[in-house]
């Protein structure tokens, strides 16, 4: 019984060897650089939340008329697998869960077609209706966090470094998102002097009422020549804090300014309610 020489085979078929060690390595060297190296295993999360706001509406008027539509218009998708939601006073949450089959690529578009045909059906919701409001990024990991923080430096200021510095963190290769956190909303607050209200005979809401018809932005119409068509853009928003103070408000038959019946200052929204925290301070 004759047995094969591997040995005497190489040398006799030096050529062939050489070109079989040489794929082999090619073949490795390529395998490796396409080696996964990720810190966590890529994955996709097959759930997509979805929620709808109707202030002031009951717990049934928000199943009948916000829920039980967007449900309806859901169940024939092709990939659905069940859909789970939950209504309270107010405030409609809906899951959307895709068959188990599907794929990583074919999830995105089930995402894709829920968004269109929930805007399909955005005119039957009820006028006063917020939303929808779609997260289906569940599968995101945030590898590292940074605080900002600086003694004697306005949050405002402090947002803008903060922005500039997330800019710069985008321009690196590999990384793929940049989220803030913490962000505080800056907005203007009318502190009223209730005598000075009564006296003039105004209430807080027609002083807010006049200020919201001040500051409409409204179209003007169009001039139209033989060569050019220029739109109008009327003027008279409020561009800061200073302009609002001295904005006139109607009181019987005089005109008062804003300053005179309130104080006008520029603050941040509450956020008593979200605190974080960084080194335990």
């Amino acid at each position: 019984m004759l047995r094969a020489n591997l040995s005497e085979l190489a040398l006799k078929h030096d050529s062939f060897t050489r070109f079989a060690i040489m794929l082999v390595f090619i073949a490795g060297a390529f395998a490796f650089i396409n080696l996964g190296r990720r810190e966590d295993p890529e994955f996709t999360f097959r759930v997509m939340v979805i929620k709808l706001f109707w202030p002031g509406a009951t717990t049934s008027e928000v199943d009948e008329q916000v829920t039980h539509r967007v449900e309806t218009k859901l169940q024939d998708l092709p990939a659905l697998d069940y859909l789970e939601s939950y209504s309270k006073p107010g405030e409609a949450t809906l899951f959307v869960h895709p068959l188990q089959s599907t794929t990583s690529r074919e999830v995105g578009e089930t995402w894709y077609q829920v968004r269109k045909r929930i805007g399909d059906i955005r005119h039957l919701l009820p006028e006063g209706a917020l939303g929808p409001f779609f997260d289906d990024e569940f599968g995101d990991t945030f590898t590292m966090v940074y605080a900002f923080s600086g003694d004697g430096v306005e949050h405002a200021q402090l947002r803008e470094i903060v922005k500039s510095t997330r800019e710069q963190l985008l321009r690196i290769h590999g990384v793929e998102k940049a989220q803030f956190f913490g962000i505080q909303d800056e907005t203007i607050y009318l502190e009223f002097d209730e005598r000075r209200l009564a006296k003039m005979g105004l209430n807080p809401l027609e002083v807010a009422n006049q200020l919201t018809q001040q500051n409409a932005i409204a179209p003007a119409g169009i001039i139209e020549t033989d060569t050019d068509r220029v739109p109008l853009r009327p003027t008279g928003a409020f561009r800061s804090v200073e302009q609002l103070a001295v904005a006139p408000i109607r009181a019987g038959g005089s005109t008062v300014r804003v300053q005179d019946i309130a104080t006008v200052r520029r603050s941040y929204v509450d956020s008593s309610v979200h605190r974080m925290r960084f080194n335990c301070k």
